[in-house]
């Protein structure tokens, strides 16, 4: 229930942004503002969590994230300005992002035996999360306004945010010692992941997937219409992106899991990626189903790292640590990617120059990777002075 909150909020709003500005009064300009509000609130999210859970535990933590994302669903359903709209979809993204990092370190506590199991359930609902907001947006914008199309995703929020309550209520006494049992872990995780070739790996890895997703899903529709489709085929193929992400969330957390050095499926992804850039590039309206669904499945990198998080840790601390600053990062770098891409295309007139700034995107991401997926442990690498303890 809570990874079914993570992108609710974000493709609820898209196929609503124009007629939203239409009602409240901005411009292309801010819609560009919104586009990037996603990426920065994750990135930000993703410095600030680890901090929360050392306060707070990772319960409380996850039940903050829920009560934010809901507050901030209901807040900006009611929003009448173009600044309160930003606030309030500031806050529900602000829920969303500490829910991404905290998730994989509560898998890993709870479920530390059925780690491939209930990664892919998880990566399952977040890409439910993804799709089906952006399928029922319109249609609930066109029965009832585009006020209860986007508020009534709070309900999800506030749904998510019950068993929680139930959690807390039978750790009680326990989750206070969950905190504190080892402070000293905890801090050394905080600060020596800055110097770790492991996590600067994972955040690469994490962060390129994201930037070459995120400008796809804002440029793929323009792609298309510029090689003569209509609007509708567009917003089909964004659709069937979406759902591609559905396979690897299924299947990569297991393959992973079985793999001591998982690197060669990146490889496999990257030539996936390169095949369809060319596709799109070349005859864009040629195969255009197929160079989608190459382009959906690219992204198995994605569901990768995140179950690389607990794959490459031995505590829920050490898991904790590196999901933020993965995912920290890795939003923060990826927040330029759909702004450049455009820039890039509106500079260049074509999409040549774009899709090489994205095959850089991809390079990076492989070097990442080749830190990333080495079968090595987080608490066992330099800086780290906590493994042997952690054992």
């Amino acid at each position: 229930m809570s990874a079914l909150t993570l992108r609710a909020a974000v493709t609820a709003f898209s196929p609503l942004a124009e007629s939203i500005g239409a009602d409240v009064g901005y411009g292309t300009a801010v819609v560009g503002v919104f586009g990037m509000l996603p990426t920065v609130m994750f990135g930000f999210a993703g410095l600030l969590t680890p901090i929360l859970v050392r306060r707070f535990g990772l319960e409380r933590t996850v039940l903050l994230a829920m009560l934010l994302a809901g507050t901030g669903s209901l807040t900006r359903a009611f929003a009448h300005g173009t600044g309160e709209l930003l606030a309030f979809s500031a806050v529900v993204l602000l829920g969303m992002g500490i829910g991404n990092v905290v998730i994989p370190p509560l898998v890993k506590r709870y479920f530390a035996d059925r780690l491939a199991a209930i990664s892919s359930l998880y990566i399952v609902m977040v890409q439910l999360s993804t799709v089906i907001p952006a399928f029922v947006a319109v249609p609930l914008e066109q029965a009832h306004g585009w006020r209860i199309s986007l508020g009534v995703w709070a309900l999800v929020g506030f749904a998510a945010a019950v068993p929680w309550l139930f959690v807390l209520r039978d750790r009680e006494g326990r989750d206070k010692h969950d905190v504190t049992a080892l402070p000293a872990e905890s801090h050394a995780a905080a600060t020596a992941i800055w110097r770790s070739p492991l996590a600067w790996g994972m955040a690469a890895m994490f962060g390129m997937t994201s930037l070459t997703t995120y400008a796809i899903f804002a440029w793929l529709p323009k792609i298309l219409s510029d090689a003569g489709a209509s609007a509708g085929f567009g917003g089909s193929m964004v659709g069937l992106f979406a759902l591609m992400g559905l396979i690897p969330a299924l299947g990569a957390p297991t393959v992973v899991s079985r793999m001591r050095n998982p690197f060669p499926v990146v490889v496999g992804c990257v030539v996936l990626f390169v095949a369809a850039f060319a596709g799109l590039l070349i005859a864009p309206m040629g195969a255009p189903v197929l160079w989608v669904i190459l382009l959906g499945l690219g992204p198995s990198t994605f569901p990768m790292a995140l179950t690389l998080i607990n794959l490459r840790t031995r505590t829920p601390q050490g898991s904790a640590a590196l999901s933020g600053f993965t995912q920290g990062v890795g939003y923060a770098l990826a927040s330029v990617g759909p702004l450049l891409f455009g820039m890039l295309h509106s500079w260049t007139g074509g999409w040549l120059i774009p899709f090489e700034m994205l095959g850089v995107a991809l390079v990076i991401l492989l070097i990442g990777a080749w830190q990333a997926c080495k079968p090595r442990m987080l608490e066992d690498c330099p800086p780290f002075r906590f493994g042997a303890r952690a054992k």
